[in-house]
């Protein structure tokens, strides 16, 4: 059964298997103490510490093992935070960052701290020019991911990075979804990444703090891991991460060129093949196994249930996705369609084979769900001229699906109010408006839930 969702964690890499068995024997001791068990330990975790560090381009003594990447994360902004409070309390981060980056961001404003969440266009990315009127003088920390886990943008970090320099801001960069294929460029000044994104085992994250960054780490001390990690060491599991991270990269050269030609082959045949669909995220600046698209009048649920059963395991930003009954923030961000998402992520070793089946399967698997989610029909009447499409109380995409239905039947330059209390509506709506060349007007209060109105241009 083809997996696809690298992106949320890559299958286990043989290399990280082999070192993670032969370590079980050789790294279960203390590596503080000084008996022989732990000395042999101790060479295990510094090994490892050193090859990480030359993959990432560290210095091993700036380079700390956490329990996973979104520790990392948490410990890297607070102790940033914590270490410039003296020049402020204002976090500077994009709109599209990973959930561990703007949930840390959400707990420092509640703590009384300031935040400015940059914006992006709808490939994903931002603009160094917004970065840089994003900072300011109390500005103690900016946080922007090498690439993004949804759509797979990658973000101008090397530029960016120099206009923090400039600024004295440092810059802290999670980089989870791209260290995989190569070190981030740029003179960033911490980094966060996850074993489980590159094939490593999961329960491993590493934190990167610059020399010369001012750092106070958060919580009781602890003399583990320069006291930015607390606990004991997970030693098998560090040796494999960095096993693996070593293997990854080295086959990264011959794997990157092949996915990005899979991907680009998804990318093409997906809307040629199925009708309104939005394939989203940069054309070119995008990691080489990511690729996603929004199918407009399908429940994302639904659709990833129908692949799940044919056999292909993708991931979803959709709002109707169990886990969630919101947009995807990253898609939201973009001001793209949010419905029917679906994120195709390739791990290595990807056969052209699998991905042409999935290409064969998806066409049938959308129709069908776009056929059982037609049925309901939506209240209509005419007040005033404008006609009015009551969708309250269902769910992504009947909201669209329904205002589809209508769309003809308003004449040139009138106008279509959709009742809806789906919080996705106030995204689906005018990304429908945009892919169907409608004019969205906007959103207007209603007695209950919102009214969306729409003109028809043509």
């Amino acid at each position: 059964m083809p997996y696809f969702d690298a992106a949320s964690s890559a299958p286990l890499h043989p290399v990280a298997r082999q070192a993670l068995l032969a370590s079980l024997d050789e790294g279960w001791a203390d590596p503080a103490r000084l008996y022989r068990e732990g000395r042999r330990a101790r060479m295990l975790l510094d090994a490892a510490r050193e090859t990480t560090a030359e993959l990432v381009g560290c210095r091993a003594d700036e380079l700390v093992f956490t329990s996973s990447g979104s520790r990392a994360v948490h410990a890297g902004i607070a102790g940033a935070l914590a270490g410039r409070r003296r020049v402020g309390r204002h976090l500077t981060v994009s709109s599209v960052e990973h959930s561990s980056v703007l949930h840390t961001a959400d707990a420092h404003e509640a703590d009384g701290g300031t935040v400015t969440q940059v914006a992006v266009d709808r490939t994903g990315a931002v603009s160094v020019r917004s970065y840089e009127d994003a900072l300011r003088t109390d500005t103690a920390l900016a946080c922007l991911q090498s690439a993004n886990h949804e759509v797979g943008t990658e973000q101008p970090v090397a530029s960016v990075a120099e206009v923090c320099r400039a600024a004295g801001v440092p810059l802290l960069v999670d980089a989870a979804q791209s260290l995989a294929w190569g070190r981030v460029a740029g003179d960033w000044s911490l980094l966060a990444a996850s074993a489980h994104k590159w094939g490593g085992p999961p329960g491993v994250g590493l934190l990167v703090v610059r020399k010369g960054v001012r750092f106070a780490p958060r919580g009781p001390a602890d003399e583990r891991e320069s006291g930015r990690a607390a606990g004991f060491e997970n030693i098998p599991a560090i040796v494999a991460a960095a096993a693996s991270l070593r293997a990854v990269r080295a086959e990264a050269a011959q794997e990157a060129p092949r996915l990005r030609e899979l991907t680009e082959l998804i990318r093409a045949r997906v809307p040629r093949s199925v009708p309104d669909v939005e394939v989203v995220g940069d054309p070119r600046r995008r990691l080489p196994g990511i690729v996603t698209f929004s199918c407009l009048y399908v429940d994302g649920e639904t659709l990833l249930h129908e692949l799940d059963r044919a056999g292909f395991s993708v991931s979803s930003g959709s709002s109707c996705t169990s886990s969630t009954l919101t947009p995807s923030h990253v898609l939201r961000a973009m001001g793209v369609l949010s419905e029917g998402n679906v994120r195709v992520s390739l791990p290595p070793g990807t056969t052209r084979e699998d991905v042409e089946r999935f290409l064969e399967l998806l066409p049938g698997a959308v129709a069908g769900v776009r056929e059982k989610l037609g049925a309901p029909a939506a209240e209509t009447a005419v007040h005033e001229d404008v006609l009015v499409v009551d969708s309250l109380g269902r769910r992504c995409p009947i909201p669209v699906i329904e205002l589809a239905k209508v769309i003809g039947d308003v004449p040139v330059g009138g106008t279509v109010r959709v009742l809806s209390d789906d919080e996705a509506a106030r995204l689906d709506i005018p990304a429908w408006c945009e892919m169907r060349g409608q004019e969205y007007v906007g959103e207007e209060p209603a007695e209950r839930g919102s009214a969306y109105v729409v003109r028809r241009l043509s």
